[in-house]
């Protein structure tokens, strides 16, 4: 039985020997640690891969146990990638994509019509601003196919490989997703011009929220997540009122302000015709309005679509005049 010297060596082997030579890794074990990474759980990765949810769990454990380290935390709404999974996927990222678009498509294939431009985002932008400025698409062959929601439920569709794009009404977390600035949207306190003799908009400059103590609140829902941010950036008070009217659309909140059903906050975008024909008012112009900047989201590794591209910088060219 071979000795060992006081370093640990084996008498009759050569210090520092090279270890086996790691087997690569698989591709499609890969393939799969990206699209959880992506959609940020393993229900998700299965529904876009095709697979059974139990296959990516298996193969998720197998590329764990090749590589020895975590890669995921496994939590009740979904996994959670470690510092480990963040940089391999940085590494894998761009090589699968490129190997996915020939893949796909093939080096030597003839071109196809793209696919039809998954978009989805707020019900009152996309009515009044989105689809005015995509409009001229469809006469390039574009086909777009629009869903409209709340930016949560929105977000984790584009996670899941429903959408192509979303306009967010919130700043992005997390690497899943890649999200820009796509515009500002700036509230105004209206009311109708009965309403606004009645309360008189230099009462609400001189005293503020008492001046609104007691005026019907119109809103997108009870618990006034417009107006409470409103009265707090510009009155510095805590809005506790009940809404007499809610409605879940802007645009409807609206229409019933320039009835006479009371008054709302409501982004100018919405209103600027009636602001400019006098069926809303303004009761207040303070020097710092709230403002929400809006994102435009995309799923790193969707398929190279030019069409989605097209609608992508058509948005980023139109928005800034919204």
């Amino acid at each position: 039985m071979p000795h060992r010297d006081s370093n640990g060596t084996a008498a009759g082997g050569a210090a520092g020997a090279p270890q086996a030579p790691r087997a690569p890794l698989d591709l499609s074990l890969l393939r799969t640690f990206l699209a959880v990474h992506r959609s940020g759980s393993f229900t998700a990765a299965a529904r876009l891969l095709g697979l059974s949810q139990p296959t990516v769990t298996t193969q998720i454990r197998s590329l764990e146990q090749q590589l020895g380290r975590e890669l995921f935390e496994r939590r009740p709404r979904g996994a959670v990638p470690t510092s480990v999974a963040d940089e391999l996927a940085t590494q894998v990222a761009g090589p699968l994509d490129a190997l996915a678009a020939v893949a796909d498509r093939g080096p030597l294939a003839t071109e196809r019509t793209p696919d039809p431009v998954h978009l989805a985002g707020p019900a009152e932008l996309v009515c009044t601003r989105v689809l005015p400025a995509l409009a001229p698409l469809t006469d390039q062959g574009v086909r777009l196919r629009v869903t409209m929601g709340l930016t949560d439920e929105l977000l984790d569709g584009l996670r899941g490989g429903r959408f192509d794009l979303v306009i967010s009404t919130m700043r992005l977390r997390g690497r899943t997703l890649s999200a820009v600035p796509l515009a500002d949207e700036e509230f105004v306190l209206v009311a109708s011009p009965e309403w606004a003799r009645r309360i008189g908009p230099e009462r609400v400059a001189a005293d503020g929220a008492a001046a609104l103590r007691g005026v019907p609140l119109v809103a997108y829902a009870d618990d006034l997540p417009i107006a409470r941010r409103y009265w707090w950036h510009v009155f510095g008070e805590r809005l506790t009122a009940r809404p007499a009217l809610t409605v879940p659309d802007l645009r409807g909140v609206r229409s019933a302000v320039a009835a006479g059903a009371g008054i709302s906050v409501l982004p100018r975008y919405l209103c600027l015709a009636d602001l400019a024909s006098g069926a809303l008012v303004p009761l207040l112009l303070p020097e710092d309005p709230p403002i929400n900047t809006g994102y435009l989201a995309q799923r790193p590794g969707t398929p190279r679509n030019p069409h989605v591209l097209l609608v992508r910088d058509r948005l980023l060219q139109a928005a800034p005049s919204w």
